[in-house]
């Protein structure tokens, strides 16, 4: 019911992205979805809440499931060299973990997953931590393990995430936008039958195809400035779509970003008017994200 994507099929041990949506078709949150067992499901949510909609559909339904929010404490090691750090803190089989898959290891005697995932381009690991008390002792022991590695602590990269058009949700993605607009058309299995919420949205946009889409746009000039808000995109003086996360890439030496552009002007190569704070500038669809 929470999804549009078929679930029938996930075997326990594996990870799955799950676009929830509303009546409308509109994205509630794009969680992953861990499947600890035949009826034992986690969502690890992106920035938005979902419990209460859980709960609220669970009861509004009369379901028979169990609704709550473990203890769990979800901290990502991302980059070239994780392999080699989480194979010193658990165990060279880390190294074999497949992607989007997860397995179980113990720390200081508390079971807990890990998964190959992770919100960056450059691979790595997730590691749901099932006892909050260990947080410390987890977190010096990943710093103690790489310090010859150059671990270091942060956030997800900003360059980076526009590069590889890893979306934020409540940035480009908010109850506004549908999974065919957000380019996750290949998740909403509206062909197969079962029951959701927003499937007759969903269908009758599977039939006749968004009329908007999140597409990567390169824009000229010197480095952009913060990109808080959306900046409207224009053509020929009409209001075509919106910038909703860019910024400088020293590596392609131009200003990325991420746009929802109506179809009229999707197309790679098309030429566009962003409405900057600090003036208009230039802007052209790109044929792919930055890789």
């Amino acid at each position: 019911m929470l999804t549009p994507r078929d679930l029938t099929k996930a075997s326990i041990g594996q990870c799955i992205y799950i676009p929830v949506v509303d009546p409308n078709g509109g994205m509630l949150n794009d969680p992953v979805g861990l499947r600890l067992g035949e009826d034992h499901w986690w969502i690890s949510i992106a920035d938005s809440d979902l419990l209460l909609w859980v709960k609220g559909v669970a009861a509004g339904l009369n379901f028979d499931v169990e609704v709550d929010e473990p203890d769990v404490s979800p901290l990502a090691v991302q980059g070239p060299k994780s392999d080699d750090l989480m194979a010193r803190v658990f165990g060279k089989e880390m190294r074999d973990l497949r992607f989007f898959r997860f397995t179980w290891v113990e720390f200081q005697g508390v079971q807990m997953p890990v998964s190959r995932s992770g919100y960056s381009k450059q691979g790595g690991f997730e590691i749901y931590l099932t006892d909050s008390a260990l947080g410390p002792a987890l977190w010096d022991t990943l710093m103690e393990a790489g310090a010859d590695l150059e671990v270091h602590p942060g956030g997800p990269n900003l360059i980076e995430r526009i590069e590889g058009g890893l979306l934020s949700y409540g940035n480009d993605i908010t109850r506004d936008t549908t999974p065919f607009e957000a380019g996750l058309g290949k998740y909403c299995h509206v062909d197969r039958v079962f029951n959701f919420f927003g499937e007759a949205a969903l269908t009758r946009e599977a039939e006749e195809g968004p009329s908007r889409q999140i597409r990567p746009v390169a824009i000229g000039g010197d480095p952009v400035p913060e990109c808080d808000t959306p900046w409207p995109l224009f053509a020929d003086g009409e209001r075509v779509g919106q910038v909703t996360s860019t910024t400088w890439s020293p590596d392609f030496q131009t200003n990325v970003a991420i746009a929802m552009v109506e179809k009229s002007h999707w197309d790679a190569g098309t030429r566009l008017i962003v409405s900057a704070p600090d003036g208009d500038r230039k802007a052209t669809v790109q044929p792919s994200f930055w890789k």
